[in-house]
């Protein structure tokens, strides 16, 4: 350490030490910052220090934050030895003593050193800088290189990380290295791998992708709205084939590269990560799962068997033990007033209270007298000066809040005898500081449920509550109002000289309440009656021998629990002197307490273990003291386990004070049952109590074992003594009926005295379980009828009938059925070299119910100036730690900034707070690790999929249940009547050509900008026209023949219309391709340029601007300009007439070419014929009933897909006009398109789930504005969502219900379904029933089943019709593995068979076999007619509806689930990514978006935080949560991003394959990235 011994803290002067402790307290009370405490103290001791010299100043400084007190000989943080250890806690401050225990440490130590050897390689979070300031240290501390935010890229840490994690790194690299090299690659990928580094692997890569076959290459993304840095990869263009074809099956060729890298530089430092992550799962987990038969339609969850080896209880049944007789003494008063009023007119003088000030000096003492006179005058005050005569505010037996600060016992003392004698019902409670206190709401449940209306209170208390602008305090969360009465003296009016209270002798009628918080957080008050209170007082009396004029001191809260019944009630009925020390004095002064013993020669000391820790930390203050007056040191959280130590540490120091050891008495209490145990003052000589030393193991089963085998795992506990005087006890099971344990188990304590509460008031129910509880037998018969106690204390009665408590049962956690105590575990985790790490030891341990069982949390403060590191590595040495000797798993770790923890009145934390700001997600970690892959073993066992079930006996299995074959299908076309339109022309061009002639001044296409005012306008002789031209320029000027393909780069709009039929005319193939974002070029460049090389395009048709920018500076930097086919600019056209307009020979001839990228990243152009063009446009206008009167508003892209088909080609087919919205304009005008429907009162109109989405976040809120506007919306009979994906019911029905106010019909909405291979399956059309919803099962979706239930039904998910099948179209769904027919109940592939099916991929070398399969397939059997069949990718099933199809058969319903291609296979089941994703946006109000894709078998889920970063770490453990609890899945990785991280196409959905690129190649830029164990 930087300061020598010699400067150790005893050898400073006095006054010194003084302004340290109080440093010490601010700092740790958060009154001031880490850097201010820095400075104060080294201005302190700098005169006292010599400077080292040469040593860099900031080092010294770096030591001394480490460990803020300097110990007396330098000794290790974890040295046992006695004089640092004192010094060092008091840094560990007001919490963990309670703990401590020497034994335990070295157990805890011995047990990490056995799991040294076979260390765990946990993988760091990866967390970004600016996320976690956690406070001023930062500034002080120099820069901590090993942490892992300084040096993000790469994977060598400069020093901390330890041998064995670097050796899990290197396993982690070269088993990547195998793998690649397994699948043929060059060397050079691996060496590139073999260093940690990630740069440069761009050209090994192509390497290995050269030689690889990758199925399912990802391809530079689709141009997108909010592409974020979706990096275009290098040398895409030597892909083979098979990078553009997609690939349909999940099962076809995807092993060789996939499924170790998937095809991404490897190297990067995520993928390192979850390499060790899988490393760490690869080790056994504990109890290993049982095999058992699953049924295939429903999951069972594995219930823990219990564990065959076991301990069982063998003692017999307990029976109840009695305590010694209240023995009769003549002179006990008949009531506790009586007492006082006694001593109060004979004993006038005698000192009854003695209040300290602040630095620890008596301030006052208060005589019996005048407690007698001031109780008297108050009495008098509440009954009669309230109110008026005839309306009194107070009657007898009315409640009365008494809110008192803890350094005020006097006036509190007056308070409670005065309603005591005015017969009022004292409720003493905690003064509010804030208008939010931790449990300050409970406390208002508390003040509600007793019907509360008066709170007493102090002038000085009064003027410190918080209070509104007007000066009246302010109304606290959850509170009754209250009037405030000050009690202060000269607020009192003297009673009458006739006036006298009534004093009847005590009797069952309520006291006083006491308050008490149970597990849940719920404040609850245990009543407390006048003969209970009296004979408490009377079995205190004789078990501590009081005798009158004894003066005792009290250290503890005077308003509840032992502090109110030792010091303020048995303290009046005995006339002692009580000298009150508060909480306030013991933190400046902690060794106030033991000054007073020595001051007063007090013989009795009400403590807790943190008051002998603290005396014991500061002794060395004092030599002087003398604790030989003390006949009892009342030790009352004795029955914590981990109290021996403290009174043993503590013994062995102050014995040479003249402490006796039989002096010590430990005590048992609870709010309930009041005293349950407490150790007599033994005899001088006479041998001290023995110990318990029980197996962990045991008591985790319930049964009292002696500990043999391993003695890390023991839990040393000290007696609390015999049952009170007049007291019985027994111990009961805790959970079930309360049935007598045996000898050798372990229970709940209940105890039956008089001397106990006797109902929590106002709650009927709950006080029949706890107050009135009749123990039963084995055979479950009562066995007495004496009501007992519950104590909410598990123990056991040992030999000689001590007391033995083990726990408490707010603290128990239930974990497999096996239990634990939550202070036992916060024992282990302080233990665990915990001092840089955690806090003043401040630690919280409860348990949540996640999946069917309960998981154990540890929740920490972290130290202001503990290293990333540090954190990490106590992080993960708790989790062996606890793992070794309590054999349970933690399933969150998490710590959190200092003094953010919700804290109780005296300064603990506040646990039921704790959890539920955990389960809100608003605790505010700064580090979190969670172990669910270690934690859930009762996950069911994965489903195999059943081998050697052919289709046929599928088929023949649905025949023989009497379930129908799924298919269904349009209208059939032969027998719809078309006029001479479709026998006359074949093709587009002539039907173009015949309405130029036919209808010449008829318009088809109206433009609208922003503003919504018309651009263009295109009539059918002007569209011809401008064909024409454009077609003359192509043979003129690009010199292209007939079946060339020409490349259009146009905005979308009318000219992209001109263009395509100008390609048309002169016998070229169209390819409509996005133009790239000017912003974005790099991103969205690529895409066009392939498309472009992958199409063989011999020209380019665009506008002059998007020339330019083809050609610009920033154009060469993201592709090669030079290598460009020709360009040609539509601006100007020579007004040329061309010599003929080409006519196909056949019109299985191709018409275009349809370029899409796919979800997962596959670019995909199709071939669509002119037979399919005209039949598609026929089968959309019978559907739609469109002809050339209709006016129909699109606002779509026109790029691909249906979009393009109802842009370019449908107004020519059928005629009607057009109304074209650019989707770009709605981002500066969003009104746009619902005033364009309103003005033009359309009844048509087609948009795209991004348009919809847009106008539901963006016009929500504005309706009012809208109907303002003149918008109607009650002329539009269908608004149809163009998409390929499973119908978003959530939008869609927000859509309707937000603009139901301006007059849209809820029936209106609907959606399409099309794919790659057929663009338009299901379109909603005109007539036809409307659109059916069902509810189906998840699970079984998960088995590929489709099981209908309620709404409502857990684990539903609600489906919607994609619309109606178009004319012309079958369908049939299919098992996509055997190729055979499915029945109804199944979910399967959708196969399609229509006229206007595409004929084929468009790829570089015809790739026969994917083309086969995915057009032109048959089913594997059950079909004689052996049917045509296109694979569309998209799983679905039918449904036979009750409504009535056109065609007066019951329609049949198609449901789209999902995407073949995106589904995740887990566990044997299938998953859609969307419903885990929904799952997860549910949980937590700041998630914007979310994604989830699998690598290597992890689960990845990508949220994107829209709050503050604090919260980002408060999503991973919700995420974990929702999906293990709906979806049976563990995740593996939880990805914080900001928001538009996340990659969505044009079309709105999420490109998930891009975005787990991104993630894997390290260019996310997460906020946080937890790496779940």
């Amino acid at each position: 350490m930087a300061e020598p011994a010699a400067a150790g803290v005893s050898s400073l002067p006095r006054e010194v030490r003084e302004q340290l402790a109080e440093l010490e307290l601010e700092l740790s009370e958060g009154d001031i910052t880490q850097k201010g405490y820095e400075k104060k103290r080294a201005k302190l001791l700098a005169p006292y220090v010599p400077q080292t010299q040469g040593v860099d100043p900031a080092l010294q400084k770096e030591s001394r934050t480490q460990m803020p007190v300097p110990s007396a000989t330098p000794t290790s943080a974890s040295s046992s030895s006695s004089s640092s250890k004192f010094h060092r806690a008091r840094s560990g401050g007001a919490r963990d003593e309670r703990y401590r225990s020497d034994i335990h440490t070295e157990a805890v130590q011995a047990a990490l050193a056995k799991h040294k050897e076979q260390k765990m390689a946990l993988p760091m979070p990866t967390k970004r800088r600016s996320t976690f300031v956690q406070s001023p240290a930062d500034a002080c501390t120099p820069p901590d290189t090993s942490s892992a935010s300084e040096d993000e890229g790469s994977l060598r840490r400069q020093a901390a990380l330890s041998a064995a994690l670097h050796q899990s790194l290197q396993n982690a690299e070269s088993w990547i290295n195998r793998s690649i090299q397994g699948s043929s690659t060059s060397s050079s990928a691996s060496s590139t791998l073999s260093h940690g580094e990630g740069k440069g692997t761009s050209g090994s890569l192509a390497d290995v992708f050269a030689n690889t076959r990758i199925e399912n290459f990802s391809v530079p993304p689709d141009v997108t709205a909010t592409t974020s840095s979706s990096s275009a990869r290098p040398a895409a263009i030597d892909l083979p084939p098979s990078g553009i074809v997609k690939g349909m099956h999940k099962g076809s060729n995807r092993s060789s590269l996939m499924d170790t890298a998937d095809g991404v530089p490897v190297s990067s430092r995520v993928s390192t990560k979850i390499q060790q992550l899988l490393n760490t799962l690869k080790r056994p987990k504990r109890p290993p799962l049982k095999e058992f038969f699953v049924d295939d339609f429903e999951e069972i969850v594995e219930v823990p068997q219990p564990d065959p080896n076991q301990p069982k209880p063998e003692g017999r049944q307990m029976t109840p033990v009695k305590g010694e007789p209240l023995g009769v003494v003549c002179n006990w008063p008949p009531a506790l007033e009586a007492a006082l009023q006694r001593w109060g007119t004979t004993q006038a003088k005698c000192p009854c209270l003695t209040a300290l000030d602040v630095t620890g000096k008596p301030v006052y003492t208060l005589t019996y007298g005048k407690l007698w006179s001031r109780s008297l005058k108050l009495a008098y005050t509440l009954l009669n000066k309230l109110g008026t005569k005839n309306e009194p505010v107070l009657k007898p037996g009315d409640r009365v809040a008494l809110v008192y600060p803890n350094n005020d016992p006097v006036m509190f003392m007056v308070a409670f005898y005065g309603c005591l004698l005015a017969e009022v019902i004292p409720v003493p409670i905690e003064v509010p500081l804030t208008r939010k206190d931790a449990g300050g709401q409970q406390i208002g449940f508390l003040l509600g449920s007793c019907g509360i209306a008066l709170a007493l209170t102090t002038e000085v208390c009064l003027k410190g509550l918080p209070k509104t602008q007007n000066g009246e305090i302010v109304q606290f969360k959850g509170w009754p109002r209250l009037k405030w009465v000050v009690t202060d003296s000269k607020y009192l009016s003297k009673s009458p000289k006739d006036w006298q209270p009534n004093i009847s002798a005590a009797g069952t009628e309520p006291a006083y309440i006491e308050y008490k918080t149970s597990k849940e957080g719920s404040v609850m008050g245990v009543t407390v009656s006048r003969i209970a209170m009296l004979s408490h007082c009377q079995a205190l009396s004789q078990a501590c021998n009081y005798s009158e004029g004894e003066t005792i001191v009290n250290v503890l809260d005077f308003k509840k629990d032992a502090g109110l019944w030792h010091g303020i009630l048995t303290n009046v009925m005995n006339k002692l002197h009580t000298v009150s020390v508060p909480y306030s004095v013991m933190k400046t002064c902690p060794l106030s307490w033991v000054q007073r013993v020595h001051a007063h020669k007090a013989k009795v000391a009400l403590v807790k273990c943190r008051d002998l820790h603290w005396a014991m930390m500061a002794h060395r203050d004092q030599r002087d003291v003398s604790l030989s007056s003390l006949r009892m040191l009342i030790v009352t959280d004795g029955a914590n386990p981990w109290s021996v130590s403290s009174c043993d540490a503590f013994l062995s120091l102050f014995q040479s004070h003249g402490l006796k050891p039989e002096a010590i008495c430990p005590c048992a209490t609870s709010p309930e049952a009041m005293t349950i145990a407490i150790r007599r003052p033994g005899v001088p000589g006479a041998p001290l109590p023995g110990r318990a030393i029980l197996s962990m193991n045991g008591l985790s089963f319930g049964v009292i074992r002696v500990n043999t085998e391993d003695k890390n795992s023991a839990l040393t506990v000290q007696d609390v003594g015999h049952v009170m005087p007049g007291g019985m006890m027994c111990i009961v099971k805790p959970d079930g009926p309360p049935q007598l344990c045996k000898t050798d188990e372990i229970g709940e304590i209940c105890v039956s005295s008089r001397a106990g509460g006797m109902m929590y008031y106002g709650l009927a129910g709950v006080t029949k379980n706890t107050f009135e509880v009749i123990p039963v037998n084995s055979a479950g018969s009562p066995v007495g009828d004496v009501p007992f106690v519950r104590s909410g204390l598990l123990g056991f009665v040992g030999p000689g009938s001590l007391v033995f408590v083990v726990g408490k049962m707010d603290g128990l956690l239930t974990v497999s059925g096996r239990r634990h105590n939550a202070d036992d575990i916060v024992a282990t985790g302080l233990a665990v070299e915990s001092i840089k790490t955690v806090y003043r030891g401040r630690i919280a341990v409860f348990s949540v119910s996640v999946f069917y069982d309960e998981r154990i949390v540890v929740v920490a403060e972290q130290r202001p100036d503990a290293s990333e590191e540090d954190s990490f590595q106590w992080m993960s040495r708790v989790l062996q730690a606890i793992d070794s000797i309590h054999q349970v798993g933690v399933y969150c770790l998490a710590l959190v900034p200092a003094n953010t923890l919700p804290k109780t009145p005296l300064g603990g934390i506040h646990i039921s707070q704790t959890k539920q700001h955990f389960l809100e997600g608003s605790l505010h970690p700064c580090n979190i690790l969670m172990c669910p892959h270690t934690c859930v073993t009762n996950l069911p066992k994965p489903r195999q999929k059943q081998p050697g079930v052919g289709p046929a006996s599928v088929m023949v299995g649905n025949l023989v249940a009497g379930k129908r074959i799924a298919q269904a299908s349009g209208r059939d076309l032969g027998q719809i009547e078309d006029n001479d339109l479709v026998k006359k022309h074949q093709f587009l061009t002539e039907v173009l050509q015949w309405r130029a002639q036919a209808t010449p001044d008829h318009p088809l296409f109206l433009l609208l900008n922003a503003k919504g005012t018309t651009v263009c306008t295109a009539t059918c002789l002007q569209l011809h026209k401008k064909a024409e031209r454009i077609a003359s320029v192509l043979c003129d000027k690009g010199h292209l023949n007939a079946g060339d393909n020409v490349v259009l780069l146009y905005p979308p709009g009318i000219e992209l219309i001109t263009a395509f039929y100008g390609c048309l005319y002169a016998g070229c193939i169209p390819v409509t391709v996005r133009p790239p974002h000017a912003q974005s070029l790099a991103a969205t460049l690529p895409t066009v340029r392939m498309i472009v090389e992958v199409s063989k395009a011999a020209c380019i048709l665009t506008t002059q601007t998007l020339m330019r920018l083809l050609k610009s500076r920033e154009a060469a930097a993201a592709v090669d300009v030079k290598t460009w086919p020709t360009i040609i600019d539509t601006d100007d056209l020579p007004r040329k007439r061309l010599s003929q307009i080409y006519k196909p020979p056949t019109s299985e001839m191709l018409a275009y070419l349809d370029f899409s990228v796919s979800t997962t990243g596959m670019l995909t152009g199709v071939k669509m014929s002119h037979a399919a063009v005209s039949g598609l446009c026929r089968a959309i206008k019978l559907q739609c009933e469109l002809y050339s009167s209709r006016q129909i508003a699109i606002c779509l892209d026109p790029y691909c897909g249906l979009g393009f088909v109802l842009w370019c080609l449908c107004s020519v087919y059928s005629g009607h006009q057009s109304i074209l919205i650019p989707p770009m304009e709605l981002e500066s005008n969003l009104f746009l398109w619902l005033s364009t429907v309103s003005q033009y009162k359309i009844r048509d109109t087609f948009c795209s789930y991004s348009v919809m989405e847009l106008c539901t976040k963006g016009l929500g809120n504005q309706v009012e504005m809208l109907k303002a506007r003149g918008i109607n919306l009650s002329c539009v009979r269908t608004c149809v969502v163009v998409a390929e994906e499973r119908p978003r019911v959530s939008l869609t029905h927000s859509f309707s219900k937000l603009f139901k106010d301006i007059g849209l019909s809820p029936r209106a909405v609907s959606t399409t379904f099309g794919s790659r291979v057929n663009v338009a399956i299901c379109l909603q059309g005109t007539s036809g029933p409307d659109p059916t919803t069902v509810y189906v099962d998840l699970k079984s979706l998960r088995h590929d089943r489709v099981r209908l239930v309620e709404r409502g039904a857990p684990q539903s998910l609600l489906l919607s019709e994609s619309g109606k099948i178009l004319p012309g179209v079958k369908v049939v769904i299919v098992n996509p593995e055997t190729k055979g027919p499915l029945g109804d109940s199944h979910l399967g592939e959708i196969w399609v068979n229509s006229p206007h099916t595409a004929s084929g991929y468009y790829t570089i070398y015809d790739n026969e076999t994917l083309q086969a399969d995915h057009f032109n397939t048959r089913l594997s059997f059950g079909d004689a007619a052996q049917t045509l069949w296109a694979r569309t990718g998209y799983l679905g099933f039918v449904r036979r509806t009750e409504l009535t199809a056109a065609s007066g058969e019951r329609h049949d319903a198609l449901y789209v689930v999902g995407a073949l291609d995106e589904t995740l296979e887990l566990r044997g089941l299938r998953y859609h990514p969307i419903d885990i994703e929904t799952s997860v946006s549910r949980t937590h109000r700041s998630i914007a978006e979310c994604a989830v894709f699998t690598w290597t078998n992890l689960l990845v889920v990508v949220v994107e935080l829209c709050g503050c970063e604090q919260e980002a770490l408060d999503l991973v453990p919700l995420v974990t949560n929702v999906v293990l609890e709906e979806h049976y899945l563990i995740v593996g990785v939880v990805v914080v991003v900001d928001p538009g991280v996340i990659p969505i196409n044009s079309r709105g959905e999420k490109q998930r394959m891009h975005l787990r690129d991104s993630f894997l190649a390290d260019q996310l830029d997460p906020i946080y990235v937890a790496y779940n164990m």
